[in-house]
């Protein structure tokens, strides 16, 4: 089977969260994403740049969310430039770091919560 017809122009990850609102504003005024879209009261479209993330709202379940955390299995990888800025900057806002800066073989790396348990890794 060939997929040489797919092109792809963008992905979007959905997240399914307990709160909207209380997501739109960790992602906006925490992260500086702006809002792309909104869709009634249970779906958003939000955006940094040309990448965006889909919020939904719903209910997850809350073991399988302290699982991923307590197994460092990331939700979302930025590739990022000036990562130590970008620490610095992280640390100073009330913002659940899970795993600090750190060396890593494939770059250097630190990992935060979103308000649903969402492990978002930063990577330069």
């Amino acid at each position: 089977m060939s997929t040489n017809y797919l092109k792809i122009k963008s992905m979007s990850p959905q997240f399914v969260v307990a709160d909207l609102e209380r997501s739109l504003d960790f992602y906006t005024r925490e992260l500086g994403f702006e809002i792309d879209f909104r869709y009634e009261d249970f779906y958003a479209g939000i955006f940094k740049g040309s990448y965006t993330i889909h919020l939904k709202l719903g209910y997850g379940a809350i073991e399988k969310k302290a699982f991923k955390a307590k197994n460092e299995h990331l939700d979302l990888c930025f590739a990022v430039a000036d990562i130590d800025s970008l620490f610095e900057a992280i640390k100073k806002q009330p913002i659940n770091i899970i795993q600090p800066l750190r060396e890593m073989p494939y770059g250097r790396e630190f990992y935060i919560t979103d308000p649903d348990g969402y492990i978002l890794s930063f990577l330069e």
